[in-house]
């Protein structure tokens, strides 16, 4: 790849109007992949930049690669800078609740009269039908959804360990957004791309959903372990650490008998199958707990890779920032959040033509843009200057 490689989205102007995680992840799709994305603060800064506990890293995680421009949208001399930027606009991305855009005269049919070319990304809790005015959260759709049902034991729902859901609607909502700028390229007009939580998830359980209609019966949660492999567990090791070890096919499971010198369950006849090793697991699996339990983490790994079976170690996320995979690769970007502290966070986890989306810039400061995007579309110094003194604009001083 040749550094004059231009980005897919290059030259495409993203208004965003968003908080929290389920909008600026979209955002931030679009951004890495060259897109100006303008995010659009109220003049005191998004409210997820205050967040503590679970939400402090959300700014700073979502936001990289964009443009701030603080402003008091609700006033009408406000109001009218920013119908002026979307006028300039290609898409617009908003995740506000059901209703609260068409309140501000910032709906689908209004911003089509102002600016018939624009894509309105519009990310929900629902898709249009009888839930679609309801709130939503992540939380909310993975119980509603089944999600935490699969992930927790038995009675016992457990949220996923990340906004898994936010994450996806905003991945399709992305999508969406790019189909919808590749179709007007031959249409000339723009249109409403909407993504849901609610669907999201009930896409992520389609796989659950086609087990029940096959089988007659729903699964149980994961923690029950009905698993289509004999050995597809997590295992203590004699340093006592923990490691996951699948092994999902016959050949898998003669070198695994081979490479760790296992000859007596190699020549069992009732474990020369997988269907067979699947009946056996209630005193297989002990047998093969065993096995590890006498070795080293390093140890395991060590014989598993020669194995060829599948290995991990039950990694934490912090684990992560020195993990030599990525540290090799570059998946890991430095980056300085707000607040100044430096950190390495991850890039999107995909490679086009050779390509990286790469981080261009750090996420940014409270109207760190105000300025250069108000110039760009058409306010000269005096007037940029009358908007600070209307207190338009932001980040406001402390008093």
């Amino acid at each position: 790849m040749t550094e004059a490689f231009t980005p897919p989205l290059a030259g495409i102007r993203v208004v965003e109007l968003t908080h929290t995680i389920l909008g600026p992840s979209c955002g931030m799709i679009l951004a890495d992949l060259g897109a100006e994305v303008i995010k659009v603060e109220p003049v005191d800064g998004d409210r997820t930049r205050k967040l503590k506990g679970f939400g402090e890293g959300f700014f700073g995680y979502f936001n990289r690669n964009k443009k701030s421009l603080a402003l008091d949208a609700d006033a009408p001399q406000g109001r009218a800078v920013l119908v002026k930027l979307l006028q300039s606009a290609d898409v617009m991305i908003e995740n506000f609740a059901p209703g609260s855009m068409r309140k501000r005269g910032l709906g689908p049919e209004h911003l089509e009269k102002i600016n018939p070319r624009l894509v309105y990304c519009a990310l929900k809790g629902f898709l249009p039908g009888p839930y679609e005015k309801r709130p939503a959260l992540d939380e909310v759709v993975q119980m509603m959804g089944g999600l935490a049902y699969m992930t927790g034991p038995s009675g016992r729902p457990l949220r996923a360990g990340t906004s898994v859901v936010d994450i996806l609607g905003g991945l399709f909502g992305a999508f969406g957004t790019v189909l919808a700028l590749k179709t007007r390229e031959r249409t000339g007009r723009g249109g409403l791309v909407e993504s849901a939580l609610f669907e999201s998830v009930v896409f992520l359980m389609g796989q659950h959903l086609a087990i029940t209609a096959m089988n007659g019966a729903p699964p149980p949660p994961m923690p029950e372990r009905v698993s289509s492999w004999a050995v597809y567990e997590i295992f203590a090791t004699a340093d006592g650490q923990q490691v996951f070890i699948g092994i999902t096919s016959d050949g898998q499971w003669k070198r695994f008998c081979d490479i760790f010198r296992q000859p007596e369950l190699a020549a069992d006849p009732r474990l020369a199958t997988n269907n067979q090793r699947i009946e056996a697991r209630p005193w297989l699996v002990p047998k093969v707990a065993e096995i590890f339990k006498r070795l080293a983490k390093d140890q395991v790994e060590a014989l598993a890779l020669e194995a060829d079976i599948s290995f991990a170690p039950v990694a934490r996320p912090q684990d992560l920032f020195d993990h030599p995979h990525l540290l090799a690769n570059g998946s890991l970007a430095p980056t300085t959040l707000p607040g100044g502290v430096k950190t390495r966070l991850p890039l999107l986890p995909f490679q086009m033509l050779g390509w990286r989306p790469p981080l261009v810039s750090d996420p940014p400061t409270v109207g760190q843009h105000n300025d250069q995007v108000l110039a760009e579309i058409g306010y000269d110094a005096a007037a940029i200057a009358a908007l600070k003194a209307a207190s338009m604009l932001g980040p406001r001083k402390a008093t």
